[in-house]
């Protein structure tokens, strides 16, 4: 078995690509008697790779006394890695420390909580988080999780594929973060991260940014004596929208996750030290939390790859049960996400099944839910999981049958999600190319990592006109959304790369707060210095990453300043290149204090003719927009004024769909195409379509119906 390497595109064994086709399959559930007709059932339904945690709690029962290969299924690790090789499956082995999986404490021994209290995370005020929060960078739950891996990490290392094994990948932890943010916020423990300590980590981050204890003072608008005596704020309260405020919570956000990013690095530099030599991988939580791996991506690089757990339904808590057009957005946000790390989209934990067994996992469902993430760029994919099992005694969170709705349930029996996985399966087989196609774009979005951020450190704008955790959900629910209701075919580039700004072939979307960052204005200038054209809304930003005045893309532009609209009522217009569309629905308006000189209207207030929106030509021969609207999208005028609004720059649209409900993505590679027709509303929906062709032109591919909850791939000819 060769290694599995990878880049931006796809994964590959040697040079041949291939999709990564994984299911979870936990040894100390399944009946190792059962073992062999599981492995041959996966493989039968296009699979090629296991996943398995390794509990910790399992394996070290009783601090110091380590069972491994008991002949009991349960504790028979490296049984279980011979059996995947026999089967020839590759396994990618997930040690922990963390497991989660319904396991009590998380998988962590009961004993480390029992014992060693002080090693969970803490409120800012100093109370334990619920039990299964652990402070990562504690020295207790270090020295005891460093005495895990010694015990761990020899055997998954005899068993890579360097060594005749089928380990290819190997994941550090689970879902960092989220046992602290789901918990209780950030972690607060003061031994661990050395707040208010005299050479602590908290007061080293501090002085390494700041230099001197004046510079912090004038930024946070104190009076410390000294870095040690600094003490971070909590989100909420008198402190939390003031500026000296939100620099507080940034910087120690941006602490937090240098700290989790320490962490990453001492698991995988274990795991070197005892011979796992495979590449790294972890999994986000959620599409959500993308944004805060940026650090761990760029400090990791090459040995690292990052995925994300893509969900719809595990309790009666969520938002929707089964899969929405809500839920293809942020696929598509995410997978945009983890192709600009420099990594094939990869979605570690790919439903199948639920720890609820009510509301249902379908298979109808389910294979919707797979198709979308198809259709939205996935590269590569773990069933979460594929077959259940009995937990082992006294192990189990929520009932001892973890059973969990699979298609192979816990008593083996096979479901009908089998089917569905195994049709997906199919359609990878049938179409090759599709690990290596590209999304053909028509238009950019712009994404700001910061803003995606933001929600940890500034979810109240305060006195910002806008502030960038608003900005971030406009982009996603207003523009995002917006664009694919109107039928265009956004990809993502990311501000914090100059790989994009020499492209000028399509126009750019651009969610702007009050602050950016000055790399990311200077970034945008270069762009329309190049000839590009760019829709920016709600305003142009006036202050940088540190709330300080910076003013670098609306210099450019010449662009004034901006006020709240606050008359009781503001009807808005849109010119559009032939006709006008009226009474667009927002949430807030923004009205430039002047329209620059050479600029044209092309929105504004319909009572009082106040300008809303302008377009100007740059001096490099782009155009561009600023529209003073945010909304999220709820009416058909939007998809109309956006229309418009790319009109107006150029746009060509490579897409074409009559019903707004029926989204589309266009992936191609080479002489290859597929035209993904989504429609993941309740009914069947009938619609009109076309592409754009490079070498036929326009392409009517007639009427099509897309039945309720469900994916239609067009073979079509880029």
């Amino acid at each position: 078995m060769g290694p599995i390497t990878y880049d931006q595109t796809c994964f590959w064994i040697g040079n041949s690509p291939i999709y990564l086709n994984s299911g979870e399959f936990h040894y100390f559930r399944v009946p190792r008697a059962d073992w062999q007709r599981r492995m041959a059932l996966f493989k039968e339904a296009g699979g090629n790779c296991l996943a398995t945690y390794i509990p910790w709690l399992i394996h070290e029962p009783e601090e110091g006394r380590f069972v491994f290969g008991a002949g009991d299924g349960i504790t028979d690790l490296e049984a279980f890695f011979e059996a995947a090789r026999a089967a020839g499956l590759y396994v990618i082995a997930r040690p922990g420390p963390y497991q989660y999986s319904e396991l009590i404490y998380g998988g962590l021994p009961e004993w480390l909580f029992t014992h060693y209290p002080e090693v969970q995370a803490r409120t800012l005020g100093g109370e334990p988080f619920g039990l299964p929060s652990i402070s990562y960078l504690h020295p207790t739950f270090l020295e005891k999780a460093r005495a895990w891996f010694d015990a761990v990490c020899p055997l998954i290392a005899r068993h890579t594929v360097s060594r005749g094994g089928p380990v290819a990948l190997t994941q550090f932890d689970n879902e960092l973060m989220g046992i602290h943010v789901w918990f209780g916020g950030l972690d607060y423990n003061r031994e661990a991260l050395g707040i208010g300590r005299t050479g602590g980590r908290y007061p080293t981050f501090l002085a390494e940014r700041y230099d001197n204890v004046a510079r912090l003072n004038a930024a946070y608008g104190t009076s410390y004596v000294s870095f040690d005596e600094v003490m971070p704020i909590l989100p909420e309260g008198p402190l939390a929208t003031s500026v000296g405020g939100i620099r507080r919570r940034r910087d120690y956000f941006a602490f937090y996750t240098e700290a989790t990013t320490t962490y990453a690095q001492t698991l995988c530099a274990w795991m070197r030290e005892r011979g796992i030599d495979t590449p790294f991988i972890h999994n986000s939580a959620n599409p959500g939390m993308n944004a805060y791996f940026a650090g761990m991506v760029e400090t990791l690089d090459s040995a690292f790859l990052l995925g994300s757990d893509h969900y719809y339904n595990l309790s009666q808590s969520w938002p929707q049960n089964n899969p929405t057009p809500q839920y293809a957005r942020n696929v598509f946000l995410s997978n945009e996400e983890l192709r600009l790390f420099g990594y094939p989209p990869t979605v570690l934990e790919l439903p199948s099944g639920s720890a609820s067994d009510w509301p249902p996992i379908t298979a109808h469902d389910a294979i919707a839910c797979y198709m979308t993430n198809l259709a939205y760029g996935m590269k590569g994919h773990n069933y979460y999981v594929f077959t259940g099992g009995p937990n082992p005694p006294g192990v189990g969170e929520t009932t001892d049958s973890y059973d969990y709705g699979a298609p192979i349930g816990a008593d083996g029996q096979q479901r009908p999600l089998y089917e569905a996985q195994a049709e997906v399966g199919r359609f990878i087989a049938r179409n090759p190319w599709l690990v290596r196609a590209a999304r053909a774009g028509d238009c950019r979005v712009a994404l700001d990592l910061e803003y995606g951020r933001a929600d940890r450190f500034w979810r109240d704008r305060g006195d910002s006109l806008v502030g960038p955790e608003e900005a971030w959900r406009f982009m996603n629910e207003g523009l995002l959304t917006t664009a694919f209701c109107a039928s265009l075919s956004p990809i993502c580039i990311n501000l914090d790369g100059d790989d994009w700004v020499t492209d000028t072939s399509t126009p750019l979307l651009v969610a702007s707060a009050e602050s950016m960052m000055r790399a990311h204005q200077e970034r945008l200038v270069a762009f329309l210095k190049r000839g590009g054209s760019a829709l920016i809304a709600p305003i142009v930003p006036r202050l940088d990453e540190e709330l300080e005045p910076c003013t670098v893309l609306g210099d450019y532009l010449a662009a004034p300043s901006a006020r709240l609209a606050t008359e009781a009522v503001v009807r808005v217009v849109v010119r559009g290149p032939d006709s006008d569309v009226t009474n667009v629905l927002k949430n807030r308006v923004f009205y430039p204090e002047t329209v620059p000189q050479g600029a044209n209207v092309v929105s504004f207030d319909e009572r009082t003719g106040t300008a809303i929106g302008y377009e100007m030509a740059t001096p490099h021969g782009g155009r561009v927009i600023v529209l003073g609207l945010l909304w999220d999208h709820r009416k058909h005028e939007q998809t109309a004024m956006l229309q418009a609004m790319m009109a107006r720059l150029g746009l060509r649209q490579r897409v074409a769909c009559s019903n707004p409900n029926v989204w589309t993505s266009l992936r191609v590679s080479g002489d290859h195409g597929i035209l993904f027709l989504v429609n993941l509303f309740t009914s069947p929906m009938k619609t009109t379509v076309g592409y754009r062709s490079s070498t036929e032109g326009w392409v009517d591919l007639g009427e099509h119906t897309v039945p309720a909850v469900s994916v239609v791939p067009l073979a079509v000819h880029p």
